[in-house]
């Protein structure tokens, strides 16, 4: 089997160029690959080269990789003879199981052997799709988060029926082309951060219903709350800084009984030894050495950059 390094990747297959394949396309582009898209949408090369010009300043402003240009797309109406061209393909049809299943199945029949074939599905596991291709050890799940072409994160995971080498191999591209990697050991229906929103979102809309708080209270509580401090330490280390000199240790056997109060609809997992071991562990891993006053002066530094980025301060 043949397959490029990563870091040999010259030509990506978007297959998909909507909101997100579109997204994809811009980002790519801008990272000094060249591009080859495909949509069955009547318009979808006019759409799709208006979404990339929109989304060129910005992408310019942070800043293009060498030999990066828009001249770098072309639009191929032939799906077959778009996926030949292949060293990558990133697919991100709508969010419908069959159409997904068939169309990885034909893009895994046109795409040069070996060559890895990556989704965008931002719900349904790579198992559930990759069943009617012919080789299914490529396909792998490579989650975005909109727009592709600004935020970092991409969550990476196989399917039963994928080679341990093709969830590297995407996690080591990707890392490659600039973006920040979750490499998933098991399939989680929604992934992480998708089942992490979806907790919020459940509880706010609760919350709304039973009159319990309005929606510019409820997106006030995470723009001017906690939104500050997870944009640069997510919920972990944050909590980890809660318990003060001691850290996640600390908060975990002090506050772990408010688990039992009904503050969310969510039922909590027992608070075991395990789990508690395992929460404090990964924080003393996350904290690689810095000392809770370390971390506190750099979320103190971090909150201040919002503030004032934002116009709050």
């Amino acid at each position: 089997m043949s397959r490029p390094a990563p870091q040999d990747v010259r030509t990506v297959v978007c297959a998909g160029a909507g909101v997100i394949g579109g997204g994809w396309v811009a980002y790519f582009l801008a990272r000094g690959y060249r591009v080859v898209a495909w949509d069955p949408a009547p318009d979808g090369e006019q759409r799709l080269r208006h979404l990339v010009a929109a989304a060129w300043p910005a992408l310019t402003e942070l800043g293009l990789a060498e030999g990066a240009s828009i001249d770098n797309l072309s639009f191929e109406p032939d799906l077959a003879k778009a996926c030949a061209q292949a060293d990558f393909v990133q697919e991100s049809a709508p969010e419908d199981l069959e159409l997904k299943r068939t169309l990885l199945a034909d893009i895994d029949a046109a795409t040069p052997e070996g060559v890895v074939i990556s989704s965008s599905t931002s719900g349904y596991g790579m198992s559930e799709m990759q069943d009617k291709c012919t080789h299914p050890d490529r396909t792998v799940v490579g989650h975005p988060f909109n727009p592709p072409y600004l935020i970092p994160l991409v969550e990476v995971v196989g399917g039963a029926s994928t080679s341990p080498d093709a969830v590297q191999w995407t996690a080591d591209f990707f890392t490659l082309a600039g973006k920040s990697v979750i490499r998933m050991e098991r399939e989680v229906p929604g992934f992480v951060a998708n089942r992490l929103q979806e907790a919020l979102w459940r509880e706010a809309l609760h919350m709304v219903e039973n009159g319990e708080a309005t929606v510019e209270e409820i997106d006030l509580s995470i723009t001017d709350g906690p939104g500050l401090r997870w944009a640069f330490m997510g919920p972990m280390l944050t909590f980890h800084l809660a318990g003060g000199q001691g850290g996640m240790a600390h908060m975990l056997d002090h506050f772990g009984p408010s688990l039992l109060s009904p503050w969310t609809r969510l039922e909590a997992p027992e608070l075991t030894q395990e789990l508690r071991d395992a929460v404090v562990d990964g924080c003393e891993r996350e904290a690689a050495g810095r000392t809770i006053d370390d971390l506190v002066a750099e979320r103190d530094r971090g909150v201040i950059a919002i503030l004032r980025a934002t116009g709050r301060a």
